[in-house]
């Protein structure tokens, strides 16, 4: 298995968990939709502040994503990023704490289910393996012992907004080869925007500056370059996989909690805590490789000239890698370990 996005997907699920414990921290001040809102806001601003600062200092240009991918983009958007918070909120208003924290585990299995039966990702005993442990490792985790596991008709809702983020998670998927701040930027600005004129709309108030340059700051770090990240980690292993190392989040909200409102964790925590590390050490266990075969293709994503990019530049190149610009594929067929990258979306 690839090194670099699997650090990569873990590294946004540490921002994505660590921003757990600081929005609710936020809750208090403001209502939940409005929170969700600036969340985003906070996203799309801030990778939007530094595409801007990127270009500055030389580097790339913003090259918006191709015109066919545009309606997955916004499927995605629609669906993750509006749809999804809202049934969750919604969903969280008539149903206990412990059986939403459980039922939130449902996302990495829409997700992978999503992957396997429709977009046709390989999946292997190690990989089967490891998410069973990952989403045991998160129900330990969310089981409150002695607490009541009441299943209210709302939990409905929120096993819409985990069904509303797993498509997201595989629609973002099918568009991962354009710039990946960008993305990010995208999806939290339009959001954000959406999210914030419903609370608005609602008769919610902006809250006091401290507080809402809080929430922005948080949305930043825990969902804009939370996000940024995941986009890479699913163009380089795939929805299932990167949707598995992702929902290792819960895990790290809790360590992040637990630093700064110390207290002693129970069993449950270390025992999840191994589940999951046990899970991520299955899926390093994987090795996929026999002869397949690539058709031609033309696309632009960042890239080395490894095997799959032997191609001349029509344009001064300094040598630099990993560089991005459009380039085109030959059909190629050959044998290696590989996942279902950008590059290995092929039937089986």
């Amino acid at each position: 298995m690839p090194r670099r996005p699997i650090l990569l997907a873990l590294l946004a699920a540490l921002l994505f968990g660590a921003s757990t414990p600081l929005a609710k921290a936020l809750l208090g001040q403001m209502p939940p939709l409005l929170l969700a809102g600036l969340l985003y806001l906070g996203s799309g601003a801030g990778l939007s502040a530094l595409l801007a600062m990127r270009r500055w200092r030389g580097g790339a240009a913003v090259a918006l994503p191709p015109r066919a991918d545009w309606p997955w983009l916004a499927a995605a958007i629609a669906a993750g990023g509006v749809a999804g918070p809202v049934l969750l909120l919604f969903g969280l208003q008539h149903t206990p704490a412990a059986s939403a924290a459980l039922l939130l585990n449902l996302e990495a299995v829409f997700t992978a289910l999503i992957a396997w039966v429709v977009f046709r990702e390989n999946a292997d005993r190690w990989l089967v393996l490891g998410m069973v442990a990952i989403v045991a490792g998160g129900l330990l985790l969310a089981w409150q012992p002695g607490a009541a596991l009441v299943l209210a008709p709302s939990a409905g809702l929120i096993a819409a907004a985990c069904l509303a983020w797993a498509v997201d998670n595989n629609l973002t998927r099918k568009v991962s080869a354009s710039d990946a701040m960008l993305l990010a930027a995208l999806k939290g600005a339009a959001a954000g925007a959406c999210n914030t004129a419903l609370a608005l709309a609602g008769g919610a108030a902006l809250p006091p500056m401290v507080p809402l340059l809080a929430a922005l700051a948080v949305g930043f770090a825990g969902y804009g370059l939370s996000l940024a990240l995941f986009v890479v980690a699913l163009r380089e292993l795939g929805a299932a996989r990167a949707g598995a190392y992702f929902s290792t989040a819960p895990l790290f909200g809790v360590v992040i909690a637990l630093l700064l409102w110390p207290q002693s964790p129970g069993w449950t925590f270390w025992v999840a805590a191994a589940l999951m590390a046990l899970g991520v050490w299955l899926h390093l266990r994987e090795r996929h490789d026999h002869e397949h075969h690539h058709e031609a293709m033309a696309h632009s994503h960042p890239h080395r000239h490894d095997a799959h990019h032997q191609h001349e530049h029509d344009f001064p190149w300094d040598g630099r890698e990993p560089h991005t610009h459009w380039h085109v594929h030959a059909p190629l067929t050959h044998a290696h370990p590989h996942v279902p990258d950008l590059h290995h979306r092929h039937r089986h």
